[in-house]
């Protein structure tokens, strides 16, 4: 009997598992699973990689803020350093190219040369911010539809226990209980991929405006020392 009672304790663990689940299920609700698993797998790939980036911007922005200060020289330090790829470099740079041509006239328009640079490196903030926050939508996407998919998976599957019932002529718990834990493995799939996408979504949607806040700052900083040398050319 203890042989027996084990052998029906591996028989219901297998019933259970997973892959057992997902075999056993309707080729509708084997698609809804595929589909969740690969939005899953999306996820994690994006999470992992946007991770890399986000935290690569603002180290070097943070670095190459730090050296500007300390600078003497701020054309000697553009001509060194003003050529990188990422934000703070893009913001000096796109000061500095601004500032040339605009002081390259014989009479300065200083009012509009405070508008040219402050719109000039305002736009190139807000172009790298759209650039680093590109993919976060698809995050945001999962992250709100990953849960109805699941829910369709659900109810499909609920539809199909159902239609054993009637099959069956009976409702008994081993006719019913397949549909439903396929069903509820489906959801369970949709809230697997959704959540880390969410907090994902706002976890990144944090970093990027705290990185755009950086770069205002120190946008604003640059703008007031390129406005001081302006009333120093008087």
């Amino acid at each position: 009997m203890p042989a027996v009672g084990a052998m029906g304790a591996v028989t219901a663990n297998a019933a259970i598992s997973p892959l057992h689940l997902f075999l056993q299920a309707d080729i509708v609700v084997k698609g809804v699973m595929i589909g969740l698993l690969l939005a899953s797998i999306w996820t994690w790939a994006m999470i992992i990689g946007f991770s890399f980036t986000l935290r690569k911007a603002s180290k070097q922005s943070s670095a190459f803020e730090g050296d500007f200060w300390k600078a003497e020289d701020i054309d000697r330090f553009y001509e060194a350093r003003g050529k990188a790829e990422f934000p703070a470099a893009k913001v000096m740079a796109a000061g500095v190219s601004e500032w040339r041509r605009s002081t390259a006239q014989k009479v300065i328009d200083r009012d509009g040369t405070r508008d040219r640079l402050h719109t000039a490196m305002n736009s190139t903030i807000a172009s790298e911010v759209d650039r680093l926050s590109d993919r976060l939508n698809i995050l945001a996407t999962i992250g709100s539809v990953a849960p109805f998919v699941g829910l369709f998976g659900t109810v499909w599957g609920i539809m199909r226990a159902f239609t054993a019932i009637a099959a069956e002529q009976q409702s008994s718990l081993a006719v019913v209980a397949p549909g439903i834990a396929e069903a509820l493995f489906a959801t369970a799939i949709g809230l697997f991929a959704a959540i880390p996408a969410v907090i994902a979504y706002n976890r990144f949607s944090h970093g990027i405006n705290r990185l755009e806040t950086r770069l205002s700052r120190f946008a604003d900083g640059f703008y007031s020392t390129l406005s001081r040398e302006l009333e120093a050319q008087r």
